[in-house]
């Protein structure tokens, strides 16, 4: 996986305290707590998009029942996007 450099400042206060943590909590190195923080918020945000989305489903009305036809509707705007976009 190829990885880029990314800079930032920071307090020494607060760099101290993630130098102890690094430390302290088995990371290997800073880079690793900050991945770590970073795929944790990455996490959270698509569970709140998840959220979202299975609340507007419940918001838009009474439930169905599926059909063949539902199914066939979703194939045919799966191949469209699939042909709008060139893919063979």
């Amino acid at each position: 996986m190829a990885t880029a450099t990314l800079n930032i400042s920071l307090p020494d206060s607060m760099k101290a305290e993630i130098e102890q943590i690094v430390s302290t909590e088995g990371y290997g190195n800073t880079s690793e707590f900050f991945r770590d923080l970073v795929r944790g918020y990455m996490k959270e945000r698509q569970e709140r998009k998840l959220e979202a989305l299975i609340l507007e489903g419940m918001d838009s009305g009474p439930a169905t029942p599926f059909t063949k036809a539902d199914l066939d509707e979703i194939r045919e705007r799966g191949l469209k996007r699939i042909r709008e976009r060139g893919i063979k």
